[in-house]
């Protein structure tokens, strides 16, 4: 609390963001933001814009940003992210100096960061590996969250089983990692392959690309829960869930090599 009251104190701080690390979170008409979450966990709170309006959307991500200097939106689209950068705009919060947004299309994620705001830096790289093209979707939203965590992110696309020759040629790169995420649909062989051959921990992230029976990423889900290798499972298209377990594990990592 002290060094909350000092920093508002020395104008280092708005009253917004003062009342809202010392409530825990904040609301608006448009709902709660949790503005302690990223000090609590490591991971900063997303604002799914999933069955939200556009106007809640804008209002809970300038919301983000006064209080906690960073805004994650994940699963937006383009009016979601005009609806963004009108609310920030409206704010006064986008000038010369700006806040600076940065949308991934592929991903359906938006991040904003306000001019003051640092990205924490961790030594700990983690892996984000795609059996095919048709995984780059959830597989960026769970690089967004890891980088917004804090760790560099290494990109290994397109090393599915199918060609078996692919995912062996990336085992130098794969290896060199703290830690991967790996996304797959159809059969959703590849998290099992890869970590029976890498001594790091193994984040599946099952996809919904594919078609026909269990088409809809189950099969996927259902080949990772039953991997005979070691690995964490998370769900159909979890990439947020697959960066936050990704990002804790690189986050721990930090801690020890900082010791």
């Amino acid at each position: 609390m002290q060094e909350i009251l000092e920093s508002l104190a020395a104008g280092d701080l708005s009253v917004e963001a003062a009342h809202a690390r010392l409530r825990g979170y904040t609301t608006s008409s448009a709902g709660r933001f949790d503005a302690a979450r990223a000090a609590r966990t490591g991971v900063p709170e997303a604002i799914l814009a999933d069955g939200k309006e556009p106007k809640e959307i804008g209002e809970l991500a300038a919301l983000a940003v006064e209080t906690t200097g960073r805004a994650l939106v994940t699963r937006v689209d383009e009016s979601g992210v005009a609806a963004v950068r009108a609310a920030l705009e409206d704010r006064g919060a986008i000038d010369d100096a700006g806040t600076e947004i940065a949308h991934d299309e592929r991903a359906r994620s938006l991040v904003a960061h306000g001019p003051d705001f640092d990205v924490p830096e961790l030594d700990a790289a983690v892996g984000i590996v795609t059996a095919g093209t048709a995984d780059a979707g959830p597989a960026g939203e769970a690089a967004v969250v890891v980088r917004e965590i804090g760790a560099s992110v290494e990109r290994v696309d397109d090393v599915g089983v199918a060609g078996l020759a692919r995912t062996l040629d990336a085992l130098p790169d794969l290896r060199a990692t703290d830690v991967l995420v790996v996304a797959a649909g159809r059969e959703g062989a590849l998290p099992t392959v890869i970590a029976g051959l890498v001594d790091v921990p193994v984040v599946a992230l099952p996809v919904s690309a594919g078609y026909g029976f269990g088409g809809d990423g189950e099969a996927a889900l259902m080949g990772a829960l039953q991997s005979c290798t070691p690995l964490v499972t998370v769900n159909v298209d979890a990439g947020f869930v697959a960066g936050a377990h990704a990002g804790a594990v690189a986050r721990a990592l930090d801690a020890a090599r900082r010791e």
